[in-house]
């Protein structure tokens, strides 16, 4: 039986898309900087709330220009409509909790509400209009939270933009039910291929951006024999954070989506468990930056955290993701997380460069058992079928 995934008109991805994510390539850069310069329990919920607004007008453009096919006209002016719109949005990002509270704001509601008025016109299904019409009611619901956080002072303000954040994560997560009313989309066509693929471009941002950041922190650094060795753990960290998913579990995803019968829901999973770990390269690009920069410094527990807690999420939304979804449980990722929480733990005994070598280590042995294990069952397939 041929799945909705498989029959769908597929679209590749347009140079209007990439165009479109330059947008986010610079609001990824300005939450990494906004926690480097708030590197606090209150910092890490301001850039929490920021990423969840931010991702969240990334991953439902991008899905609306899905479904609307990014050949037609409608989908093309929507990218660009928000791309603008979201341009200023993202430049207020710095200042969101100071003075910028209405200038991140505006733009914000703008996008999410004229987003939703014109899939309920638009929609190819009355399936997915009756959707958008109810997200339009979940965003009526938050908008006084967001606008209430907007007029308080900077202290209250992360309190009601944080409810108002967690609602509408809720809503992303649970496709925006209201009583008796939900979504449902098995057996609908969608192409949940162009939409992995979109999800893997936005994630090559937020590696890009620990790139970035890494590669500002050494050209900014004194020339010295560490400078070497810290920048290439940074590197070496990232690459292995790239393996993990483009080497370690592309394929699985490819699979899954290939087969389900409900590309939808495929999809939505795929877009909730990369904002896990986008978080987690945030926290990474501002680890490394730290580290190459201040190399001798102790480790604090601030560092740690972003050093080991960054990778740490990033693995977690992964082995989730092939639990829950796939159904295969990765021992290797789950021994990975367990030993990054070990070296965490004891990572405020030794210097900074020596817990950035701990993490290093760490991720570049994981993804060579990965791949190693990948490469093992490959060929007992391949030995499996000729037999």
């Amino acid at each position: 039986m041929t799945s909705p995934a498989q029959s769908v008109e597929r679209d590749a991805v347009s140079p209007l898309e990439l165009f479109f994510d330059l947008v986010f390539v610079f609001a990824v850069s300005q939450l990494s900087h906004h926690l480097l310069d708030h590197l606090s329990w209150r910092g890490a919920a301001e850039t929490l709330v920021l990423l969840i607004a931010v991702f969240g007008i990334w991953s439902g453009t991008s899905f609306e220009a899905t479904l609307l096919h990014i050949a037609r006209s409608q989908a093309r002016r929507l990218l660009l409509a928000v791309m603008l719109v979201g341009l200023f949005m993202n430049a207020a990002i710095a200042d969101a909790f100071d003075t910028g509270g209405w200038a991140f704001l505006i733009p914000l509601l703008v996008i999410q509400a004229g987003r939703s008025i014109l899939m309920v016109v638009v929609a190819p299904t009355r399936m997915l209009r009756e959707h958008y019409a109810r997200l339009l009611c979940w965003i009526i619901a938050t908008a006084p939270l967001w606008i209430v956080g907007a007029i308080s002072d900077a202290e209250s303000r992360l309190l009601w933009w944080s409810g108002a954040a967690a609602i509408d994560l809720a809503g992303t997560w649970l496709a925006h039910p209201l009583p008796g009313r939900m979504l449902r989309s098995e057996n609908v066509e969608f192409d949940a291929n162009h939409m992995l693929e979109r999800c893997r471009l936005f994630l090559i941002i937020a590696l890009g951006e620990s790139v970035l950041s890494s590669g500002t922190a050494l050209a900014d650094a004194s020339r010295t024999l560490l400078t070497v060795v810290t920048g290439t753990c940074a590197l070496v960290t990232i690459v292995a954070l790239w393996g993990l998913h483009f080497a370690g579990s592309g394929r699985l995803m490819d699979r899954y989506v290939e087969t389900t019968t409900d590309p939808i829901l495929a999809a939505r999973r795929t877009v909730n468990g990369l904002l896990v770990s986008v978080a987690g390269l945030i926290a990474v690009a501002v680890g490394n930056e730290l580290v190459i920069a201040h190399p001798h410094d102790q480790t604090s527990v601030a560092l740690s955290l972003v050093l080991f807690g960054g990778p740490l999420l990033y693995l977690l939304s992964q082995t989730v993701y092939l639990w829950a979804v796939i159904g295969i449980r990765s021992l290797p990722r789950l021994a990975g997380i367990a030993a990054l929480l070990l070296a965490g733990g004891l990572s405020h005994l030794v210097p900074a460069y020596a817990a950035l070598g701990l993490v290093t280590t760490v991720l570049l042995v994981l993804v060579v058992t990965v791949i190693r294990e990948r490469d093992a069952t490959s060929s007992r397939r391949v030995t499996h079928r000729q037999a």
